[in-house]
């Protein structure tokens, strides 16, 4: 199954856009899992558990998990096992690099982990990319507009009269041969959002920004999926993760992701 397909089939199943990031900090989860012989994985069980009938993707950024060594990956590992395999894992590691490089990444993830998209930095060219696109039944998600404030020092700048994200959009569109290409685009800048989606209408978007970040979900709805309010990823990690650091952390987190699910789709009917 292709990633759309999956990505389709899992969010109308759920009735949702919601992708939570499983972006785990040791230093943040409820101090009685710490003495669990591996409490990563011991909170992203419970928090998947909580979830795994309220979202669309599940998106585990790899830092999180590189800064433990071996465990970390371990921890990473029975973390992509464990999520449910009709539900699309999105691994966060804005990989890009040269050929020979970045097929050794696309193996590690693809083949290793068994994760279903990957975020890939366009900045070196599509040659960089290919390896990452050889996967037909996989997404490369090409950051194109990011949520961060420093998204300004380059990527809303203008080049041969056109801002960088527009010519990011329209290279990815050009290497989508395969259909197995995706933009990410941050919820923080909702004019951009709606500019690039009428530039890429048939792409999946993943989406950061609403949560800890104060992106605005109206907008984000309206603006970042396609014509069927479909295609859209609209990712949360800190705001669902630690609403409470007490026992019933998985609890509040599903009741905070069903909140978010049913604001999202109040505006999906709109």
């Amino acid at each position: 199954m292709r990633f759309v397909e999956k990505l389709l089939s899992a969010s109308r199943k759920n009735h949702s856009l919601v992708c939570v990031g499983l972006d785990t900090d040791v230093g943040k989860i409820p101090q009685y899992l710490i003495k669990e012989e591996d409490p990563i994985f011991a909170f992203n069980q419970k928090i998947i558990d909580s979830t795994s009938d309220l979202v669309c993707a599940y998106k585990p950024n790899i830092a999180f998990y590189e800064a433990h060594g071996p465990k970390g990956w371990d921890a990473l590992k029975k973390t992509c096992e464990y999520i449910p395999k009709e539900i699309p894992i999105i691994l966060d590691a804005k990989r890009g690099d040269i050929g020979n490089t970045a097929r050794m990444y696309a193996k590690a993830y693809f083949e290793g982990l068994k994760v279903d998209a990957v975020t890939v930095s366009p900045y070196m060219g599509k040659d960089a990319l290919l390896p990452f696109l050889e996967y037909e039944d996989k997404c490369a998600l090409v950051l194109c507009l990011t949520s961060n404030e420093g998204a300004k020092d380059f990527q809303l700048s203008i080049t041969d009269g056109k801002p960088l994200y527009e010519i990011v959009a329209e290279k990815v569109l050009s290497w989508n041969e395969k259909k197995n290409c995706g933009l990410v685009v941050g919820a923080t800048y909702p004019d951009q959002l709606k500019r690039i989606r009428e530039i890429a209408p048939l792409l999946p978007f993943l989406i950061p920004g609403i949560g800890a970040q104060a992106g605005e979900i109206e907008s984000t709805v309206r603006f970042g999926t396609d014509k069927s309010g479909e295609l859209a990823i609209i990712n949360v990690s800190r705001a669902i993760l630690y609403a409470s650091s007490g026992e019933d952390f998985a609890q509040v987190a599903k009741n905070e992701t069903l909140r978010l699910r049913e604001t999202i789709n109040l505006y999906r009917q709109k």
